[in-house]
C-alpha cells in the first residue's frame, strides 16, 4: 500500500467510523505497509503550510493531535497518563515510530519556558520507557521538529521517537 493511500484513507477514516470497529480493527487496516518515507519536499511543503495556518489561527484552531487526546480521531495509543500519550505514528519512517505528546497545547519545543520543565523531562522519559516496551534495545532516535525551517508539520509539541533499523546522519 502507498503513502499517500495511508495517509488519504487515514484522512477519510473519521467518515467510516461506523464501518471501522475499534482503533485497533483500524490500525490492522493501515499496518499493510511496514513503513513509508515521505519525500523531504512533501514534509517541508507540510509544514509551510502548517505554519500559515497556525498563523491565521492563532494556534486556535484544533491540531490532530488535539483530536487523538479528545478521541474524535482514533489512534494506536501505547501509553497514556494524565500529562501525555504516547501513539504510533501513522506515516512511519521506520519499522518502530512513535511520538509522545504532552496532554495540553504546547506549540512550539521553542515556546517552552521554565515552567514546562517537569512536562518536557516526563514526555523524555515515558519516550524511554515505550521504545523499551516496543523492543528498541539496539537504540533509537529522539527528534523534536521546531517551525518551518525545522519541517514541524502539527503545532502541537510532538516527540518522534523512531528505532528498528540503523539510522543515518546527518538527518537531512
Amino acid at each position: 500500500m502507498a503513502c499517500s493511500a495511508l495517509r488519504t484513507g487515514y484522512r477519510h477514516l473519521g467518515a467510516a467510523r461506523s464501518v471501522v470497529q475499534g482503533k485497533r480493527d483500524m490500525w490492522k487496516l493501515l499496518g499493510k505497509a511496514r513503513y513509508c518515507t515521505a519525500s523531504n519536499g512533501d514534509e517541508v511543503d507540510r509544514a509551510k503550510q502548517a505554519t500559515v495556518e497556525s498563523s491565521r489561527f492563532r494556534n486556535k484552531k484544533p491540531t490532530i493531535f488535539s483530536k487523538i487526546i479528545d478521541g474524535t480521531l482514533p489512534a494506536d495509543i501505547l501509553y497514556e497518563d494524565s500529562k501525555c500519550l504516547a501513539f504510533r505514528d501513522v506515516n512511519p519512517q521506520a519499522p518502530v515510530h512513535f511520538l509522545v505528546i504532552p496532554r495540553f497545547l504546547l506549540p512550539r519545543i521553542s515556546q517552552a519556558t521554565s515552567e514546562h520543565v517537569q512536562l518536557l523531562g516526563h514526555l523524555l522519559l515515558v519516550a524511554r520507557n515505550v521504545a523499551e516496551q516496543q523492543g528498541l534495545t539496539d537504540g533509537y532516535r529522539v527528534v523534536i521538529n521546531d517551525g518551518v525551517h525545522g519541517s514541524q508539520s502539527v503545532y502541537h509539541l510532538h516527540v518522534h521517537v523512531l528505532g528498528g533499523r540503523q539510522m543515518s546522519w546527518p538527518p537531512g
